[in-house]
Protein backbone atom coordinates (compact mmCIF):
# COMPACT_ATOMS: atom_id res chain seq x y z
CA UNK A 1 0.00 0.00 0.00
CA UNK A 2 2.84 2.14 0.82
CA UNK A 3 4.23 2.02 -2.50
CA UNK A 4 1.18 2.27 -4.20
CA UNK A 5 0.88 5.81 -2.00
CA UNK A 6 4.50 6.95 -2.89
CA UNK A 7 3.64 6.39 -6.55
CA UNK A 8 0.29 8.42 -6.60
CA UNK A 9 2.65 11.32 -4.87
CA UNK A 10 5.31 11.45 -7.10
CA UNK A 11 2.43 11.38 -10.19
CA UNK A 12 0.71 14.34 -8.37
CA UNK A 13 3.80 16.28 -8.05
CA UNK A 14 4.74 15.39 -12.17
CA UNK A 15 0.41 16.73 -12.77
CA UNK A 16 1.30 20.20 -10.95
CA UNK A 17 4.48 20.92 -12.19
CA UNK A 18 3.00 19.88 -15.70
CA UNK A 19 -0.26 22.58 -15.09
CA UNK A 20 2.76 25.47 -14.82
CA UNK A 21 3.45 24.53 -18.56
CA UNK A 22 1.61 27.38 -20.55
CA UNK A 23 1.62 24.78 -23.54
CA UNK A 24 -0.25 22.43 -21.81
CA UNK A 25 -2.41 25.24 -20.88
CA UNK A 26 -3.28 26.08 -24.35
CA UNK A 27 -3.81 22.33 -24.77
CA UNK A 28 -7.41 21.67 -23.56
CA UNK A 29 -7.96 18.11 -23.60
CA UNK A 30 -4.52 17.76 -21.92
CA UNK A 31 -5.26 20.17 -19.43
CA UNK A 32 -9.03 18.47 -18.97
CA UNK A 33 -7.19 15.18 -18.77
CA UNK A 34 -4.37 16.14 -16.03
CA UNK A 35 -6.91 18.18 -13.67
CA UNK A 36 -9.63 15.07 -13.85
CA UNK A 37 -6.28 13.10 -12.62
CA UNK A 38 -5.11 15.69 -10.11
CA UNK A 39 -8.53 15.53 -8.85
CA UNK A 40 -8.63 11.97 -8.12
CA UNK A 41 -5.28 11.86 -6.70
CA UNK A 42 -5.75 14.91 -4.34
CA UNK A 43 -7.63 12.67 -1.32
CA UNK A 44 -5.01 10.07 -1.48
CA UNK A 45 -2.18 12.15 -1.15
CA UNK A 46 -3.35 14.61 1.10
CA UNK A 47 -4.32 11.97 3.69
CA UNK A 48 -1.06 10.37 2.93
CA UNK A 49 0.84 13.41 3.94
CA UNK A 50 -0.92 13.45 7.42
CA UNK A 51 -0.10 10.22 8.01
CA UNK A 52 3.59 10.77 6.99
CA UNK A 53 3.34 13.54 9.40
CA UNK A 54 2.10 11.64 12.34
CA UNK A 55 4.74 9.03 11.55
CA UNK A 56 7.51 11.66 12.05
CA UNK A 57 5.79 13.22 15.22
CA UNK A 58 5.65 9.14 16.83
CA UNK A 59 9.32 8.61 16.25
CA UNK A 60 10.04 12.12 17.80
CA UNK A 61 7.94 11.04 20.92
CA UNK A 62 9.59 7.72 21.10
CA UNK A 63 13.19 9.45 20.68
CA UNK A 64 12.00 11.73 23.59
CA UNK A 65 11.05 8.81 26.08
CA UNK A 66 13.70 7.97 29.12
CA UNK A 67 13.83 11.33 30.52
CA UNK A 68 13.64 11.24 34.92
CA UNK A 69 10.12 13.08 34.97
CA UNK A 70 7.39 11.08 35.38
CA UNK A 71 4.63 13.51 34.26
CA UNK A 72 6.12 13.90 31.31
CA UNK A 73 6.84 10.17 30.78
CA UNK A 74 3.04 9.69 31.56
CA UNK A 75 2.48 12.78 29.05
CA UNK A 76 4.54 11.20 26.02
CA UNK A 77 2.72 7.92 26.29
CA UNK A 78 -0.68 9.30 26.01
CA UNK A 79 0.36 11.36 22.87
CA UNK A 80 1.86 8.07 21.44
CA UNK A 81 -1.36 6.47 22.39
CA UNK A 82 -3.41 9.04 20.22
CA UNK A 83 -1.64 9.43 17.37
CA UNK A 84 -1.47 5.39 16.91
CA UNK A 85 -4.94 5.95 16.70
CA UNK A 86 -5.17 8.87 14.38
CA UNK A 87 -2.96 6.36 12.25
CA UNK A 88 -4.66 3.67 12.19
CA UNK A 89 -7.97 5.51 11.41
CA UNK A 90 -5.65 7.04 8.59
CA UNK A 91 -4.75 3.88 7.32
CA UNK A 92 -8.59 2.08 6.68
CA UNK A 93 -9.39 5.01 5.34
CA UNK A 94 -6.25 5.26 2.64
CA UNK A 95 -6.91 1.06 1.84
CA UNK A 96 -10.52 2.69 1.09
CA UNK A 97 -9.09 5.40 -1.31
CA UNK A 98 -6.87 3.11 -3.05
CA UNK A 99 -9.47 0.54 -3.56
CA UNK A 100 -10.85 0.60 -7.53
CA UNK A 101 -13.60 2.90 -8.35
CA UNK A 102 -16.97 1.44 -10.29
CA UNK A 103 -16.95 3.86 -13.06
CA UNK A 104 -20.58 3.51 -12.85
CA UNK A 105 -21.04 4.86 -9.03
CA UNK A 106 -21.86 8.40 -10.14
CA UNK A 107 -24.80 7.80 -12.73
CA UNK A 108 -28.23 8.10 -12.28
CA UNK A 109 -29.97 4.01 -11.90
CA UNK A 110 -33.02 2.35 -13.75
CA UNK A 111 -34.48 0.14 -11.02
CA UNK A 112 -37.33 -2.77 -12.27
CA UNK A 113 -39.11 -4.33 -10.42
CA UNK A 114 -41.05 -7.69 -11.09
CA UNK A 115 -43.52 -9.80 -9.34
CA UNK A 116 -42.64 -13.41 -9.22
CA UNK A 117 -43.46 -16.35 -7.22
CA UNK A 118 -46.79 -15.81 -5.01
CA UNK A 119 -49.49 -14.85 -7.30
CA UNK A 120 -51.48 -11.54 -6.45
CA UNK A 121 -49.38 -11.19 -3.02
CA UNK A 122 -46.02 -11.13 -4.83
CA UNK A 123 -47.29 -8.24 -7.21
CA UNK A 124 -48.56 -6.69 -4.01
CA UNK A 125 -44.55 -7.05 -2.67
CA UNK A 126 -43.33 -5.92 -5.43
CA UNK A 127 -45.53 -2.39 -5.05
CA UNK A 128 -44.14 -2.65 -1.30
CA UNK A 129 -40.52 -2.52 -2.48
CA UNK A 130 -41.03 0.47 -5.07
CA UNK A 131 -42.65 2.46 -2.37
CA UNK A 132 -39.40 1.39 0.06
CA UNK A 133 -37.09 2.85 -2.74
CA UNK A 134 -39.22 5.63 -3.10
CA UNK A 135 -38.98 6.54 0.33
CA UNK A 136 -35.29 6.04 0.40
CA UNK A 137 -34.71 8.29 -2.46
CA UNK A 138 -36.35 10.85 -0.49
CA UNK A 139 -34.03 10.50 2.62
CA UNK A 140 -31.15 10.76 -0.11
CA UNK A 141 -32.82 13.85 -1.69
CA UNK A 142 -32.97 11.73 -4.59
CA UNK A 143 -35.83 12.22 -7.41
CA UNK A 144 -37.49 9.05 -9.30
CA UNK A 145 -38.86 9.28 -12.72
CA UNK A 146 -41.48 6.58 -13.61
CA UNK A 147 -40.69 4.45 -16.53
CA UNK A 148 -43.08 2.20 -17.18
CA UNK A 149 -45.16 -0.03 -15.36
CA UNK A 150 -48.10 -2.66 -15.04
CA UNK A 151 -50.71 -2.90 -12.13
CA UNK A 152 -51.61 -6.30 -10.42
CA UNK A 153 -55.55 -6.93 -10.40
CA UNK A 154 -55.27 -6.77 -6.99
CA UNK A 155 -52.88 -4.01 -6.28
CA UNK A 156 -48.88 -3.41 -6.54
CA UNK A 157 -47.63 -4.10 -9.87
CA UNK A 158 -46.65 -6.97 -12.01
CA UNK A 159 -44.05 -4.61 -13.45
CA UNK A 160 -42.72 -1.44 -13.04
CA UNK A 161 -39.24 0.41 -13.61
CA UNK A 162 -38.59 3.77 -12.71
CA UNK A 163 -35.16 5.93 -13.11
CA UNK A 164 -33.67 7.16 -9.66
CA UNK A 165 -31.98 10.59 -10.34
CA UNK A 166 -29.47 11.96 -7.70
CA UNK A 167 -25.85 12.03 -6.56
CA UNK A 168 -24.19 8.79 -6.86
CA UNK A 169 -27.93 6.87 -6.80
CA UNK A 170 -26.10 3.83 -8.48
CA UNK A 171 -23.35 3.56 -6.07
CA UNK A 172 -25.29 2.68 -2.81
CA UNK A 173 -28.74 1.12 -5.18
CA UNK A 174 -26.68 -1.32 -7.30
CA UNK A 175 -26.83 -4.28 -4.98
CA UNK A 176 -29.97 -4.56 -4.80
CA UNK A 177 -30.20 -7.01 -8.06
CA UNK A 178 -31.54 -10.39 -7.08
CA UNK A 179 -34.57 -11.92 -5.69
CA UNK A 180 -36.24 -10.22 -2.69
CA UNK A 181 -38.53 -13.02 -0.89
CA UNK A 182 -40.92 -11.96 1.56
CA UNK A 183 -42.52 -13.89 4.89
CA UNK A 184 -46.24 -13.20 5.99
CA UNK A 185 -49.84 -13.79 6.08
CA UNK A 186 -51.34 -11.95 2.92
CA UNK A 187 -54.26 -9.62 2.67
CA UNK A 188 -56.29 -12.31 0.59
CA UNK A 189 -55.38 -14.98 3.00
CA UNK A 190 -58.77 -15.90 5.43
CA UNK A 191 -56.76 -18.74 7.06
CA UNK A 192 -54.23 -16.82 8.54
CA UNK A 193 -51.69 -18.60 7.06
CA UNK A 194 -47.58 -17.20 6.51
CA UNK A 195 -47.37 -17.48 2.92
CA UNK A 196 -43.89 -17.15 1.17
CA UNK A 197 -43.34 -14.79 -2.38
CA UNK A 198 -40.97 -13.02 -4.41
CA UNK A 199 -39.89 -10.32 -6.43
CA UNK A 200 -37.02 -9.87 -8.64
CA UNK A 201 -35.31 -6.79 -8.85
CA UNK A 202 -32.76 -5.13 -11.64
CA UNK A 203 -30.17 -2.56 -10.71
CA UNK A 204 -28.48 -0.78 -13.90
CA UNK A 205 -26.87 2.35 -14.36
CA UNK A 206 -28.29 4.64 -16.14
CA UNK A 207 -26.50 4.79 -19.69
CA UNK A 208 -25.64 7.66 -22.00
CA UNK A 209 -24.95 7.57 -25.98
CA UNK A 210 -21.64 8.01 -25.17
CA UNK A 211 -21.64 5.59 -22.47
CA UNK A 212 -23.12 2.68 -24.94
CA UNK A 213 -23.17 1.75 -29.20
CA UNK A 214 -26.03 0.90 -30.72
CA UNK A 215 -26.39 0.13 -34.12
CA UNK A 216 -29.87 1.73 -35.19
CA UNK A 217 -30.09 -1.18 -37.65
CA UNK A 218 -30.25 -3.74 -34.61
CA UNK A 219 -33.19 -2.04 -33.32
CA UNK A 220 -37.03 -2.79 -34.45
CA UNK A 221 -39.57 0.58 -33.22
CA UNK A 222 -43.12 0.12 -33.10
CA UNK A 223 -45.75 2.38 -32.02
CA UNK A 224 -48.90 1.43 -30.55
CA UNK A 225 -52.26 2.77 -28.94
CA UNK A 226 -52.03 3.01 -24.96
CA UNK A 227 -53.73 1.07 -23.31
CA UNK A 228 -54.96 1.28 -19.43
CA UNK A 229 -56.05 4.41 -17.61
CA UNK A 230 -55.16 7.60 -19.00
CA UNK A 231 -56.53 10.81 -20.71
CA UNK A 232 -58.03 11.53 -23.88
CA UNK A 233 -54.48 10.34 -25.78
CA UNK A 234 -55.51 6.35 -24.70
CA UNK A 235 -56.74 4.29 -27.52
CA UNK A 236 -56.81 7.37 -29.93
CA UNK A 237 -52.92 7.85 -30.80
CA UNK A 238 -50.34 5.62 -31.16
CA UNK A 239 -47.98 6.95 -28.84
CA UNK A 240 -46.82 4.47 -27.28
CA UNK A 241 -43.31 2.97 -27.83
CA UNK A 242 -41.85 -0.85 -28.14
CA UNK A 243 -38.16 -1.05 -29.11
CA UNK A 244 -36.90 -4.52 -29.28
CA UNK A 245 -32.91 -4.87 -29.64
CA UNK A 246 -32.64 -7.46 -32.45
CA UNK A 247 -29.11 -9.03 -30.85
CA UNK A 248 -30.27 -9.79 -27.65
CA UNK A 249 -34.07 -10.00 -27.53
CA UNK A 250 -34.55 -7.34 -25.24
CA UNK A 251 -37.42 -5.39 -25.32
CA UNK A 252 -39.20 -2.25 -23.87
CA UNK A 253 -41.80 -0.22 -24.22
CA UNK A 254 -43.24 3.03 -22.73
CA UNK A 255 -46.80 4.65 -22.90
CA UNK A 256 -46.42 6.62 -19.38
CA UNK A 257 -45.64 10.22 -21.80
CA UNK A 258 -49.18 11.20 -23.86
CA UNK A 259 -46.05 12.21 -26.63
CA UNK A 260 -44.52 9.63 -28.79
CA UNK A 261 -40.96 10.97 -29.27
CA UNK A 262 -41.23 11.34 -25.56
CA UNK A 263 -41.83 7.80 -25.19
CA UNK A 264 -39.41 6.77 -27.54
CA UNK A 265 -36.44 8.81 -25.65
CA UNK A 266 -37.74 6.87 -22.49
CA UNK A 267 -37.03 3.48 -24.27
CA UNK A 268 -33.90 4.34 -25.48
CA UNK A 269 -32.80 4.98 -22.38
CA UNK A 270 -33.88 1.37 -21.14
CA UNK A 271 -32.80 -0.30 -23.74
CA UNK A 272 -29.02 1.77 -23.58
CA UNK A 273 -29.10 0.31 -19.43
CA UNK A 274 -30.12 -3.53 -20.16
CA UNK A 275 -28.13 -3.69 -23.15
CA UNK A 276 -25.22 -2.96 -21.12
CA UNK A 277 -26.55 -4.64 -18.15
CA UNK A 278 -26.42 -7.92 -20.60
CA UNK A 279 -23.18 -7.99 -21.84
CA UNK A 280 -21.86 -6.89 -18.66
CA UNK A 281 -23.25 -9.81 -16.45
CA UNK A 282 -21.92 -12.01 -19.05
CA UNK A 283 -18.70 -10.54 -18.61
CA UNK A 284 -19.59 -11.02 -14.78
CA UNK A 285 -20.55 -14.41 -14.96
CA UNK A 286 -17.28 -15.44 -16.31
CA UNK A 287 -15.25 -13.64 -13.63
CA UNK A 288 -17.83 -15.16 -11.02
CA UNK A 289 -15.87 -18.26 -9.77
CA UNK A 290 -12.67 -16.03 -9.38
CA UNK A 291 -14.55 -14.27 -5.99
CA UNK A 292 -15.83 -15.69 -3.03
CA UNK A 293 -19.09 -13.43 -3.10
CA UNK A 294 -20.55 -11.52 -5.97
CA UNK A 295 -21.71 -8.76 -4.28
CA UNK A 296 -23.73 -6.20 -6.93
CA UNK A 297 -25.36 -6.20 -10.27
CA UNK A 298 -24.92 -9.76 -11.16
CA UNK A 299 -26.96 -11.91 -9.21
CA UNK A 300 -30.56 -11.13 -10.68
CA UNK A 301 -31.37 -15.65 -10.06
CA UNK A 302 -30.03 -14.91 -6.49
CA UNK A 303 -32.23 -15.13 -3.30
CA UNK A 304 -30.58 -11.70 -1.74
CA UNK A 305 -32.44 -10.95 1.17
CA UNK A 306 -35.83 -12.20 3.35
CA UNK A 307 -38.65 -9.86 4.50
CA UNK A 308 -39.99 -11.70 7.54
CA UNK A 309 -42.57 -9.81 8.98
CA UNK A 310 -44.15 -11.68 11.88
CA UNK A 311 -40.64 -11.63 13.29
CA UNK A 312 -40.04 -7.86 12.14
CA UNK A 313 -36.14 -9.05 10.25
CA UNK A 314 -35.01 -8.20 7.07
CA UNK A 315 -31.63 -10.99 6.18
CA UNK A 316 -29.31 -10.36 3.27
CA UNK A 317 -28.36 -13.75 2.75
CA UNK A 318 -24.93 -12.41 0.75
CA UNK A 319 -23.56 -11.18 4.00
CA UNK A 320 -25.09 -12.57 7.00
CA UNK A 321 -26.73 -9.47 7.91
CA UNK A 322 -29.89 -9.01 10.19
CA UNK A 323 -31.57 -6.66 11.37
CA UNK A 324 -35.09 -6.88 13.80
CA UNK A 325 -36.25 -3.47 12.19
CA UNK A 326 -38.09 -4.11 8.74
CA UNK A 327 -41.09 -1.66 9.71
CA UNK A 328 -38.37 1.24 9.78
CA UNK A 329 -36.68 -0.46 6.64
CA UNK A 330 -39.86 -0.77 4.95
CA UNK A 331 -39.89 2.88 5.53
CA UNK A 332 -37.16 3.64 3.21
CA UNK A 333 -34.21 3.59 6.25
CA UNK A 334 -32.25 1.00 4.20
CA UNK A 335 -28.52 2.34 5.13
CA UNK A 336 -27.77 -0.39 7.63
CA UNK A 337 -28.16 -2.22 5.37
CA UNK A 338 -26.53 -0.71 1.75
CA UNK A 339 -23.69 0.48 4.47
CA UNK A 340 -22.78 -3.25 5.54
CA UNK A 341 -22.97 -4.37 1.90
CA UNK A 342 -20.38 -1.91 0.85
CA UNK A 343 -18.22 -2.39 3.95
CA UNK A 344 -18.83 -5.98 2.79
CA UNK A 345 -17.52 -5.62 -0.93
CA UNK A 346 -14.77 -2.89 0.16
CA UNK A 347 -13.04 -5.73 2.44
CA UNK A 348 -13.22 -8.29 -0.07
CA UNK A 349 -11.99 -5.84 -2.57
CA UNK A 350 -8.75 -4.88 -0.22
CA UNK A 351 -8.25 -9.26 0.45
CA UNK A 352 -7.90 -10.04 -3.30
CA UNK A 353 -5.82 -6.80 -4.01
CA UNK A 354 -3.65 -8.23 -1.13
Amino acid sequence: MRKRLVSSKTRYQEIEKELEDPNVANDIPRLASLSKERASLEEPVEKFNNFLALEAEEKEIVASFGSNDPEMETLLKEEKRRIESELSVLEEELRSLLLPVDPNDSKNIIVEIQGAAGGDEANIFAGDLLRMYARYAEKENWKIQFLSGEEGSAGGYAYVSFLVKGKNAYSKLKYESGVHRVQRIPKTEANGRIHTSTAIVLAMPEMEEVDVKIDPADLKIDTYRSQGAGGQNVNKTESAVRITHIPTGIVVSCQTEKAQLQNKEICLRMIRSKVHDYYQSQVEGERASERKLKVGTGARSEKIRTYNYPQNRVTDHRIGFTTNTLDRVMEGELDPIIEALIHYEQERLIEEKE
